[in-house]
């Protein structure tokens, strides 16, 4: 099996909504592998606020996570977030995004999205920003995934009933391919 007979499966959505975990759930369930966001480990390791170079360098990251796991997935890869939010981040916080990453958008595509509602109950961590804004950056990932034509399914419930709806999804994505 090459690259080209992987689906891609996106798992997007503002903070709080349950990326990583349902990443992890969904890639145990299709026996796969699952790309982690590389963001978050990349954060973890700096002492102040990301700088332009740092979203830079957190696009390149993800896309070499994502290169590296591609191989070893089974007929799923499963991508906690995408580089989309180094976008939405890079504009929020300096009004433009990376010309590298604008140019690599319409080229590096998913097959299918799954859009993680923010009905779950806000969870603080400390990479978490934006408590406040969740409906704000909600309607932002509408608008991602409208531009990109994407294909996707807004996710939405607590617990069982949010990975049930999620599988349901991703069920009926493959039952059409």
């Amino acid at each position: 099996m090459n690259k080209t007979d992987i689906f891609k499966i996106a798992i997007v959505g503002p903070e709080s909504t349950g990326k990583s975990t349902m990443s992890a759930y969904l890639a145990e369930h299709y026996r796969t592998v699952w790309v982690p966001e590389f963001a978050r480990a990349y954060c973890e390791g700096l002492t102040d606020t990301p700088t332009w170079q740092d979203e830079i360098n957190m696009f390149n990251g993800q896309l070499a996570l994502e290169y590296e796991l591609l191989p070893k997935a089974n007929k799923i890869l499963i991508c906690d977030t995408t580089f989309i939010t180094v976008k939405i981040w890079s504009e929020y916080t300096f009004g433009k995004a990376p010309q590298e990453v604008l140019d690599e958008l319409p080229k590096h595509t998913y097959d299918f999205y799954l859009l993680l509602n923010i009905d779950l109950p806000w969870e603080h961590d400390p990479l978490r920003d934006f408590p406040h804004m969740r409906e704000h950056f909600m309607d932002v990932w509408y608008k991602e995934l409208r531009e990109l034509n994407a294909r996707y399914e807004l996710i939405s419930g607590n617990g069982p009933e949010r990975y049930a709806n999620a599988i349901s999804a991703i069920d009926k994505f493959l039952a059409t391919q």
